[in-house]
């Protein structure tokens, strides 16, 4: 059988045609999924299904309960929220919040809202219990994205929210006025002998149980889907507990202790973040994500890096590893979800936990998280 020879112009144009297939096929599909339907889900951190401030639910139960009604996503989330904040047991977020060096509580927070690409937060916000409405207030009203200091509590203030002159609990004043005691700082005579007598006080109240480990570093954080497939996701804390005066850490800074991709997933975090700060952890797992990575494999990875960067020696345990923990609670557009610690659910005398919250259609409930390291962050 004959074969007509190509031209020149023939080789040319098949040749073209030809990569640009091979291309194609060759090429990493995008990591986009878009769902005709999701099962409504919300995740967040262990005191999202601890506490119910007098009502008959809790954070996860409220939001997923507003989502499945219609609400907006976001907007469910920080009704959820709401009740830690509020909430005087909860020592770790809004009223009632551990304090700082000074004894003043300083509160953070940061939302962002997939659907609409926008995001608001406070930092270092006195006088307010829900600082997670501020938040939402500065994208609502402003073109801005941060608020920080005295100027948030004076916008707080023109947009009708209650200023108090103190938020301390009897709880959260007792618990400073003991760390006070055990430190002493006018006998340290530099700043990091009393940053070491500090973080050495509050360890030894851990091991007494008179302080919850997680609440140390203490936030909530809460993400959430709808059944649309929309995504959005919330954090507010009340920092490490008696820091520095004006410190700020992770929760309210975009990436680094939450974000969200409408096309791709939420990300949230608890625990040390300075540690988010340096690696911007939350943008991190999601850009796994898009990857196409599992949310358990998008936050382990997250974690290994943070081990592998942790390489002053005040920030290990005798046995070399992170003495601190961290937490990420991840949900994807597909509503798969995960949470990932540092650390397993229970370590040295149980005074650790590594657990985080979930609601669906199964109702809610306490999870055990996937975990790097064996230990306690305490040894």
């Amino acid at each position: 059988m004959s074969r007509t020879p190509l031209s020149r112009r023939q080789f040319l144009t098949t040749t073209a045609a030809s990569s640009t297939v091979m291309a194609t096929c060759t090429q990493r599909a995008p990591a986009i999924y878009i769902p005709s339907e999701v099962k409504p889900l919300v995740i967040s951190a262990d005191n999202g299904h601890m506490y119910k401030n007098g009502g008959k639910q809790t954070c996860v139960e409220l939001a997923y309960d507003l989502i499945t009604k219609g609400t907006d996503v976001l907007d469910a989330l920080i009704a959820g929220v709401n009740i830690c904040e509020l909430d005087p047991e909860d020592d770790s977020v809004g009223y009632g919040g551990l304090p700082n060096a000074n004894g003043v509580v300083q509160l953070d927070a940061s939302m962002m809202h997939g659907p609409k690409r926008r995001a608001g937060a406070v930092a270092c916000l006195e006088g307010v219990r829900t600082p997670s409405l501020v938040a939402k207030a500065v994208m609502d009203h402003t073109d801005h994205h941060l608020l920080v200091g005295k100027d948030a509590q004076d916008f707080a203030k023109q947009m009708g929210f209650k200023i108090e002159d103190d938020l301390n609990t009897p709880n959260s004043r007792k618990l400073w006025l003991e760390w006070k005691r055990r430190t002493d700082p006018d006998h340290y005579p530099d700043p990091a002998s009393r940053a070491e007598a500090g973080m050495k006080a509050a360890i030894e109240m851990c091991r007494e149980g008179m302080l919850n480990h997680e609440h140390l570093h203490g936030t909530i954080n809460c993400n959430g889907i709808n059944a649309k497939g929309d995504l959005a996701g919330v954090t507010t804390t009340s920092g490490l507990a008696w820091k520095i005066p004006g410190r700020v850490g992770d929760s309210p800074i975009l990436g680094a202790g939450l974000y969200v991709d409408n096309e791709i997933g939420a990300a949230g975090s608890t625990g040390r973040g300075e540690t988010n700060l340096y690696g911007l952890s939350s943008f991190f797992v999601i850009e796994e994500l898009r990857k196409g990575r599992s949310p358990k494999d998008a936050g382990m990875t997250a974690l290994r890096r943070i081990k592998t960067a942790t390489i002053d020696k005040r920030l290990k345990t005798k046995r070399g590893q992170p003495n601190f923990n961290v937490k990420f609670y991840i949900v994807n557009k597909r509503g798969e979800y995960a949470g990932v610690s540092m650390y397993p659910p229970k370590g040295l005398k149980h005074y650790y936990y590594g657990q985080f919250a979930v609601c669906n259609e199964n109702g809610p409930k306490l999870v055990d998280c996937e975990y790097l390291l064996e230990g306690s962050p305490l040894e």
